[in-house]
């Protein structure tokens, strides 16, 4: 046998030539004015490794050190990268948020700052770490551990409170420069940044808006009043929509004269912010405030089919949610962005803690914390449903923005134990997110807590124990594999629950072959296949059960048997739109073909599902494939090539855990392909290829053997 490839799940890329690029978001609005201040964090970044910007609410930390951020992009080859961590709330997750961000998956099972170590070993990069004030002590932790290990990296820290660790250089960032009282009413005396600030953002709710002689005292006014706080200033400039300048002026300055003084321990500016987000609340209609607060559930961004669902009552029926939602956007209290699944709208964390403290003062917070848990629960219901059609691709997009909602779902779900139910079922039924998404990690984690939890529905239980015993398979954790697939079987055998049996079988079969048994897990997975028939149970799982039995024939010198079964699978997958088990069909098919020396057809079919596991974020199966084009690589004659991709290869292994599972079946193709292609070049020459290929990223790699 020359080579075979084939087998499971997850992943993503580790892309170190994405890294160049960074991940920073596009601007929606013009950045106006903070030269100084943006210099001053350019300066100190270069001075110093950790740089925290602090200050109140809604003073522009965010803008500024994106900005910043960008500015510094050319001065660092690996990328400049930001981590949002204000819809994070379980601090147990902020590694894997860091490994996230950078565009890094691993399910080797290793702890992701492990990870997070390893792929940032010899970079220089920037790192910004945004809204870290709820997570002090882990972050504090993390920048530490981080700065002390990789000597390139830079840490760019935005918060309310500084993080306190050793070499920490604080920017306390000021409000925008604003006209005082005497500038306020003389023509001859510059505004201010605030003040363009104003105008900029009162231009995109009422075209042609300018400062003039006639109106120049009123903003002005505004502007001092605001103290030159960006979102206060915001929050203003949108009510232009339905307010003349000198009406939001009169309300503004009604509104300080009722509120002031009444937080006398609080810092000045953010007395003012709270007042310009309550003159704003005030002036809102009563379904205004109403969706402003129950808005507050969501964490990240969310789209309009959740908030007529999550938000909407007898006092806001759901076909008004979006004249409603729309008004709140007018007015800058919520934001309107494209993301992969489609539009969605995002309520700025000052914002949704000012809701969510009116949310708390009705006594409703719990009530629309379980209705949005309850939406959450729907949605990967549908997505589960629809992974196994033509909307896999679209189902894993919608998963990969909901992610925040959904942590807050399991946060939630997890807090008493007569919602484990909820929790349970979340992380059993986003198995295809953990294990075909790459988040085997994350999925881990959840699947842990939930199960730590005592729970009366056994059904749900044993999903999630073939779930997790699925995930630990994967990330070659045998023991923890054993112990959850033998309690589901014994479990579901006494409860007369033949799906899990049936995946309990199926999964143990796996484990086997990857252990190189191969005559057992044969006997597993045509047992499972048995009962999957009997039960009428056919998914992307089922499917997958197919293609690891062809691999165990495959093994056995049955490569005919096994091309032919694979055939079956590529025509149902194609019959159902199904394109994450098709993938690991056509590796199966490639190695047919390549065994039979028809390195052409091998190469085409390769080439078809190595963009499918790329796409998918599926480590496991980018890397088989890479493996097997070296194989197909070397056979036409370019072993220069081949070396490079095996190369490649093998750095990502160390993302997946050990290379080609450890199995003696695995790496016999890889090892014959290796002694040939050493043989050709030499040992020095071939130490040298592989070393380059070393050198690529997942993105650079999938592209040379694609030969794009």
């Amino acid at each position: 046998m020359r080579g075979f490839q084939g087998s499971e799940p997850p992943a993503r890329e580790t892309a170190r030539g994405a890294a160049r690029a960074g991940n920073l978001p596009a601007e929606l609005t013009r950045f106006i004015g903070r030269s100084a201040e943006v210099s001053a964090l350019t300066s100190a970044l270069t001075n110093d490794r950790l740089v925290t910007v602090t200050g109140v609410g809604g003073v522009g930390k965010s803008r500024c050190a994106i900005q910043a951020a960008r500015l510094l992009k050319e001065r660092f080859c690996d990328g400049v990268w930001l981590v949002e961590l204000a819809g994070l709330r379980d601090p147990e997750l902020l590694e894997h948020a860091v490994v996230e961000a950078l565009g890094v998956t691993d399910q080797s099972g290793r702890p992701p700052l492990t990870v997070l170590l390893e792929q940032l070993a010899g970079r220089r990069m920037l790192l910004v770490l945004d809204g870290v004030e709820h997570l002090v002590e882990p972050t504090a932790t993390l920048a530490h551990e981080l700065l002390r290990r990789v000597p390139d990296l830079r840490v760019l820290a935005t918060g309310r409170r500084p993080l306190g660790v050793a070499g920490e250089r604080l920017y306390p960032l000021p409000p925008m420069a604003a006209p005082g009282p005497v500038a306020r009413a003389d023509a001859r005396v510059p505004l201010g940044e605030a003040a363009w600030l104003f105008a900029d953002r009162a231009t995109a709710v009422l075209p042609g808006f300018t400062i003039t002689d006639a109106n120049r005292r009123v903003v002005a006014e505004l502007c001092h009043r605001l103290d030159g706080i960006p979102l206060a200033l915001e929050l203003a400039a949108g009510r232009l929509r339905t307010l003349s300048l000198d009406q939001t002026l009169q309300r503004l300055d009604d509104r300080f004269r009722l509120l002031v003084g009444g937080s006398r321990g609080a810092p000045p500016q953010h007395q003012t912010l709270r007042t310009a987000m309550g003159w704003s609340h005030e002036l809102c209609t009563p379904q205004q405030r109403l969706l402003w607060a129950r808005l507050s559930v969501f964490a990240g961004h969310f789209d309009l089919e959740a908030a007529e669902y999550v938000c909407s009552g007898p006092d806001l029926p759901a076909d008004e949610v979006l004249d409603v939602l729309t008004e709140l956007v007018a007015q800058s209290v919520v934001s309107r962005e494209e993301a992969p699944s489609g539009v969605r709208y995002r309520i700025l964390d000052t914002v949704r803690a000012y809701g969510a403290d009116w949310l708390a003062a009705t006594g409703d917070s719990d009530r629309l914390r379980r209705r949005h848990r309850d939406w959450c629960t729907g949605l990967v219901t549908w997505c589960e449903l629809e992974w196994f059609s033509p909307r896999q691709s679209e189902v894993a997009r919608r998963i990969h923005d909901e992610l925040p909602n959904l942590r807050a779902a399991f946060e939630f779900a997890l807090e008493e134990d007569e919602d484990a139910r909820f929790g349970l079922y979340l992380a059993a039924t986003l198995w295809f997110c953990w294990v075909a998404c790459g988040r085997l990690a994350e999925g881990r984690h959840w699947l842990d807590r939930a199960l730590a939890l005592g729970t009366d529905h056994e059904d749900t239980r044993l999903r999630a124990l073939w779930v997790v015993g699925y995930v630990a398979v994967l990330q070659g954790d045998t023991v923890a594999a054993l112990t959850a697939l033998h309690e589901c079987r014994e479990a579901a055998e006494r409860t007369g629950n033949a799906r899990a049996v049936a995946y309990s079988i199926h999964l143990s079969g796996c484990l086997a072959l990857i252990n190189d048994e191969t005559d057992q897990a044969e006997t597993l997975l045509r047992s499972a296949q048995e009962r999957y028939e009997e039960i009428g149970e056919l998914n992307s799982n089922v499917l997958m059960g197919q293609v690891e039995l062809a691999m165990a024939l495959a093994f056995q010198g049955d490569i005919a048997g096994a091309a032919s079964l694979c055939e079956k699978v590529r025509d149902i997958c194609e019959e159902h739109g199904e394109q994450w088990a098709r993938s690991y069909a056509l590796h199966v098919l490639g190695f047919a073909a390549w065994n039979q020396g028809d390195t052409a057809t091998a190469r085409e079919i390769l080439e078809e599902s190595l963009p499918v596991n790329y796409a998918f974020r599926d480590l496991v199966g980018t890397v088989f494939a890479l493996e097997l084009l070296a194989g197909i690589t070397a056979s036409e004659g370019d072993a220069v090539e081949a070396a490079v991709l095996q190369g490649a290869a093998a750095r990502l292994w160390r993302s997946v855990g050990m290379p080609l599972f450890g199995s003696e079946y695995f790496n016999d193709p890889h090892n014959r392909s290796a002694r040939q292609v050493a043989e050709r070049l030499g040992k020095a020459r071939f130490r040298e290829c592989l070393r380059e290929g070393e050198r690529l990223d997942t993105d650079a790699a999938v592209a040379r053997a694609l030969r794009r």
